[in-house]
């Protein structure tokens, strides 16, 4: 284990971050709020530590999957701790644990929260909040790697972060990927503002919630998330989180002109089938509760994007809905996002490897001899990315399972139990009952909550960078 690397990339993280909260400190200037200088104070804290520990010189700068397994899970630990500083030092979040909680939320864009009064937060703390969700949504370290010098080693960092059953560098260059990935992130970003302010959204409330659709955070700056926001408002946050839901690959081949590419990308396909049919599904078993078709279709066309691509935005309180459409939600929170986009999940593209793998197996009872590959996009899916998809999803449920264990010490219902680690690891925000859209997580006791900081931190980079962390052999030197 390279240590000092792993040390040195953590400080360049640091410095990153400091300068990351020189934004909303320059919002707080704007409206002449004091709890600004705190932002000022743990930039400037971040900037020098993460200085310092920029001038260790490692022997080796190799960079193994190892490495960057580790070094992704702990810059990722660092950034929430230390993002959440501001909160606590200010007092905007009087509890330790609390501070970190939300600010992991944030950076992970899961979106659950702990705040009861959120209304009552100065406006710079509150663009800090939604601010984690935008740079959190493509990757911190992703980001880092457009401004360092780029390696081979290094897509060992994008692997790391980047969620999906697999990456692939869109160019030969790391850095020059990085460099396209955030471009077109801030591009959809920029225009995702624009339209709100255009369609008469408040401009703070653009910004932020255009950095909640573009990371699919879920943090609003009402207490009734985006329930008040006109309808035409509502259309074009559905629109964006659906847009952010996709791989971003697809923009890189239309930006090429590669169309006969994207045809065939079977994900994107499913994944606009299963939202097209489970917002159908949703908007006529609500038709009855809500009573006029257009508010139907427009609720149920926001809350399906909002949960299946993990975003955690709300216009309608659907715990107060029927158990058809609320099971179509849970199921949905599993499903996630396209992989290569900044949703979470479990991603559609590993659903149509596990459904892909049935059928194989299926058909192998049927044909004992018959040799049948597995394809994606019409390539072939080599057998070991068809064995990590397969761990994967063990992984996840031994996760799941003890994750619901622990918090269930809280006494709190089956339901509330189950939807708030699904929202948690599947980095969604909102469940069901008590962590519902209008509910929030601050009555769990402080053991669940860092269970919860653990699953969205884990579930954000599709636990193996996480779980490395606690094999004994991981931190050998050789």
């Amino acid at each position: 284990m390279n240590y000092l690397l792993i040390i040195k990339f953590i400080g360049a993280m640091l410095q990153f971050e400091g300068l990351f909260m020189l934004i909303p400190f320059t919002v707080g200037l704007i409206y002449h709020e004091t709890q600004a200088k705190y932002l000022l104070l743990m930039a400037a804290v971040a900037f020098v530590i993460g200085s310092l520990l920029r001038l260790i010189q490692p022997k080796s700068k190799k960079f193994h999957s190892k490495e960057g397994f580790v070094v992704t899970a702990f810059s990722w630990i660092v950034l929430s701790v230390m993002g959440a500083m501001p909160f606590w030092i200010s007092g905007e979040i009087n509890s330790f644990t609390d501070a970190v909680f939300e600010t992991a939320s944030g950076f992970t864009t899961t979106g659950a929260s702990i705040l009861v009064d959120l209304e009552a937060m100065c406006k710079c703390m509150l663009f800090w909040r939604s601010f984690t969700h935008w740079i959190g949504g493509m990757g911190v370290l992703v980001f880092m790697l457009i401004f360092l010098k780029s390696s081979a080693d290094e897509m060992n960092l994008m692997r790391a972060e980047s969620p999906g059953p697999s990456v692939d560098k869109l160019v030969p260059k790391v850095r020059t990927t990085a460099f396209i990935l955030y471009a077109i992130y801030t591009g959809i970003t920029a225009i995702s503002i624009i339209a709100f302010i255009a369609a008469g959204m408040p401009v703070f409330d653009s910004f932020c919630i255009g950095f909640g659709a573009a990371g699919t955070g879920g943090f609003g700056v009402k207490a009734d998330s985006c329930a008040s926001y006109s309808p035409l408002c509502q259309v074009l946050i559905t629109i964006s989180m659906f847009l952010f839901g996709v791989n971003f690959k697809i923009y890189f081949l239309i930006i090429i002109k590669k169309f006969k590419e994207i045809l065939k990308c079977e994900e994107v396909l499913w994944y606009t089938i299963i939202y097209i049919v489970a917002s159908t599904l949703v908007a006529v078993n609500i038709f009855t509760e809500i009573g006029a078709v257009g508010e139907s279709v427009r609720a149920s066309c926001f809350q399906v994007a909002s949960i299946m691509t993990t975003t955690g935005f709300a216009t309608h309180d659907f715990n107060l809905w029927s158990s058809l459409p609320k099971a179509i939600l849970v199921l949905i929170m599993f499903t996630g996002a396209c992989a290569g986009s900044t949703g979470g999940g479990i991603k559609v593209s590993r659903w149509i490897l596990y459904l892909k793998q049935i059928k194989r197996e299926v058909a192998k009872y049927t044909h004992p001899r018959s040799v049948k590959k597995i394809r994606l996009d019409g390539d072939v899916v080599d057998e070991n990315t068809i064995r990590s998809a397969n761990v994967y999803l063990m992984a996840y449920a031994a996760v799941f399972i003890v994750s619901m264990l622990v918090i269930c010490i809280d006494g709190y219902d089956l339901i509330t139990c189950f939807t708030s680690v699904a929202a948690t690891l599947n980095n969604i925000g909102p469940g069901l009952e008590v962590v519902g859209p209008i509910g929030n997580y601050a009555g769990y006791s402080i053991l669940s909550k860092w269970v919860f900081v653990f699953d969205m931190i884990a579930g954000r980079l599709e636990l193996f960078p996480v779980l490395i962390m606690f094999a004994p052999q991981t931190w050998k030197r050789k």
